[in-house]
């Protein structure tokens, strides 16, 4: 069984996530509804670290990111021995890939 990590900006997305729904939609139940159950989907990584697919399978630039569907929501991550590290946590509907990169390649990006 691995072990999780979440990275800094993994927690600021649930944070964020919590935050538009709680107040942008206003609806403080869905916002503790989504991140539990993107939580939810993310533990299950544990026993089954292959359970994403390759991001590298819906690109032509080679990556070690995999990625889990939670609902509207990618958890992108990587794997190693021993840890299941969670990068991001992004709406599906955003240019993750351009997010994902720009931050491989050490740049800022504005969203």
């Amino acid at each position: 069984m691995c072990q999780l990590r979440i990275n800094p900006l993994a927690k600021q997305d649930l944070f964020d996530i919590r935050e538009y729904i709680t107040k942008e939609l206003d609806n403080p139940g869905a916002g503790v509804d989504t991140i539990e159950n993107i939580m939810g989907c993310y533990e299950k990584l544990k026993g089954f670290p292959m359970l994403g697919i390759e991001l590298s399978s819906k690109m032509d630039v080679p990556t070690d990111y995999r990625y889990l569907i939670c609902g509207n929501y990618l958890v992108f991550y990587k794997l190693d021995k021993v840890f299941v590290s969670i990068y991001r946590i992004l709406y599906s509907k955003r240019d993750y890939i351009k997010i994902l990169l720009g931050e491989e390649k050490g740049e800022m990006n504005s969203e």
